[in-house]
């Protein structure tokens, strides 16, 4: 039996997420592990598609591995590495080319209707809004946060007047209600 037939879903997204930015770029590489544990927090919430969440979460920068970067938008580039040279789910193919708002950057970058067109995105806004809330709060070194400081440190990163800093600026009032429905969610999941 292979290594990976012997491996979960989940199992084989670390170990490939590892592989691709843990030398190159460990500290997105920390960022995809503290998303990925917010994912697995997230269980009782998500229910069936619990792995498949904490697989997208860890996988969701994987677009940004140096040697992946074709079109220089990584999820675009995470996508298509995902689903052309390791055939994954198309599930989880279309949540990390989809994640935190993605088709508003694809739009500034001119990518939308490549992007709409190779992975659409999916029609469970509950999973959606999950991996943005385990992204929007989680540090880029892989600690919790807040939706508001992490937008906030988005844009202080990368600029105001950077195509990202205009994307999350524009992008925050959804992430935000994203967050928020993925709050309630999860306080309706608790045991009263």
């Amino acid at each position: 039996m292979s290594r990976q037939a012997e491996e979960t879903g989940v199992e084989w997204a670390w170990r490939l997420a590892e592989a691709e930015l843990g030398q190159s770029l460990p500290r997105r590489w920390s960022h995809s592990q503290g998303v990925a544990r917010a994912a697995a927090s997230l269980a009782k919430v998500v229910n069936d598609d619990a792995d498949l969440l904490t697989s997208a979460a860890v996988l969701h920068d994987v677009g940004y591995a140096p040697r992946l970067a074709s079109t220089g938008f990584h999820p675009l580039d995470g996508a298509r590495f995902l689903r052309d040279v390791h055939h994954a789910n198309d599930r989880l193919v279309r949540l990390v080319a989809n994640h935190s708002f993605a088709l508003l950057e694809a739009e500034q970058r001119g990518l939308r209707q490549v992007l709409e067109a190779e992975f659409p995105l999916l029609e469970d806004q509950l999973l959606v809004d999950a991996l943005v809330w385990c992204d929007m709060t989680t540090t880029p070194d892989g600690e919790r946060t807040n939706a508001e400081d992490r937008v906030a440190e988005i844009v202080g990163r990368y600029g105001e007047d950077s195509l990202v800093g205009r994307f999350i600026r524009r992008a925050s009032p959804a992430i935000f209600a994203a967050v928020s429905r993925v709050e309630e969610a999860r306080a309706a999941a608790q045991p009263r």
